[in-house]
């Protein structure tokens, strides 16, 4: 089979080509990134030159890029591409737009005109807005708060649109917040790492009463496994961890782990719209196609910790650069 993986080269991205190449040497994968400030080829450095996959940089929102690039054939579109990270959308929606909406309008129109067998739209539950009990199912309304979201959902949409005006074999999953390694230290748990690791701040929004669901990255890939292999056309699947905390609760976790003081948590101005909760409910793709988590919320935090004090050259490059700019201006300057 022949994969092309938008946005290989970020966090959830390049662990999903990682744990394709790994568990179906047999498919061949062409991964097509932009490489703005979250996409890292050092991610995917330990699989350069392997038989099987290939690197292409380009922009999914350029129509002819894209054309040509799927005029060489595949099977598969696995579009992780995205910006992803509310607080920027919140600074300047724009790449937001640009990126998520026609990048993604693209893609299917692409995928349309070249006759694809499977276009993976990679969502988020965010696009369900927030929820104080209870949980979202794949029928709930959708109600995005933040101009990230409503561009996720704005690209669900025309997903579905494309399924069922031109019957392309569309289908969406709506993951939690993932946790593991290669995430970019703007997201929750690789910033309190790092920060502790570095004795600074650590920052929390609001009262950090604040609640999400987390699933390893590795979970994440084998719940796309399932459904890039058995998923229905049309069909929207739910990916959950099962493992409501905190954000606070979170913090502390993590602070203890590395056995840092409870006194570098630091409250800030809560952002706008911040959604309470996120919850999901899962047991659509655990009946309809037999997917459930592999590991614990404990395991993986654990595992998410130790390879951040493994691969310390890889996040202070990152933090020492562009990303150290906009950290001052989110937060310091609150």
């Amino acid at each position: 089979m022949k994969l092309l993986v938008t946005g290989g080269a970020g966090f959830i991205g390049s662990n999903f080509v990682h744990y394709a190449l790994k568990e179906h040497p047999d498919w061949e994968i062409t991964n097509l990134d932009k490489l703005t400030y979250a996409g890292n080829l050092e991610n995917l450095k330990d699989i350069q030159d392997q038989p099987g996959y290939h690197f292409v940089k380009g922009d999914i929102a350029d129509r002819k890029f894209v054309d040509k690039l799927l005029g060489q054939g595949f099977d598969v579109i696995v579009n992780f591409a995205a910006e992803s990270h509310v607080d920027r959308s919140i600074l300047d929606a724009s790449p937001f737009i640009e990126t998520n909406i026609k990048g993604t309008q693209i893609l299917l129109e692409g995928a349309r005109q070249y006759k694809l067998g499977r276009f993976i739209q990679v969502s988020t539950d965010e696009v369900y807005g927030s929820i104080d009990s209870g949980r979202f199912t794949e029928e709930s309304t959708l109600s995005p708060n933040s101009p990230y979201s409503a561009s996720k959902t704005a690209a669900d949409l025309l997903c579905r649109a494309y399924f069922k005006t031109h019957r392309l074999p569309a289908i969406i999953t709506r993951c939690t917040n993932n946790l593991g390694p290669y995430q970019f230290p703007e997201k929750l748990i690789p910033l309190v790492i790092t920060n502790a690791l570095e004795d600074k701040p650590v920052p929390v929004y609001g009262d950090g009463l604040n609640i999400r669901d987390w699933i390893f990255v590795v979970d994440h890939c084998r719940a796309l496994d399932v459904v890039i292999q058995k998923g229905q056309p049309g069909e929207i699947y739910n990916i959950g961890g099962d493992n409501e905390k905190t954000n606070l609760e979170l913090i502390r976790k993590l602070l203890e782990l590395l056995d840092k003081p409870q006194g570098l948590i630091q409250f800030v101005t809560d952002r706008p719209a911040h959604d309470r909760r996120y919850a999901l409910d899962c047991a659509k793709i655990a009946t309809e196609l037999g997917w459930k988590p592999a590991f614990s919320f404990e395991k993986a935090l654990s595992a998410t910790v130790d390879w951040y004090l493994k691969n310390e050259s890889w996040w202070r490059s990152i933090k020492s650069g562009e990303y150290s700019k906009y950290y001052k201006k989110m937060y310091l300057e609150r």
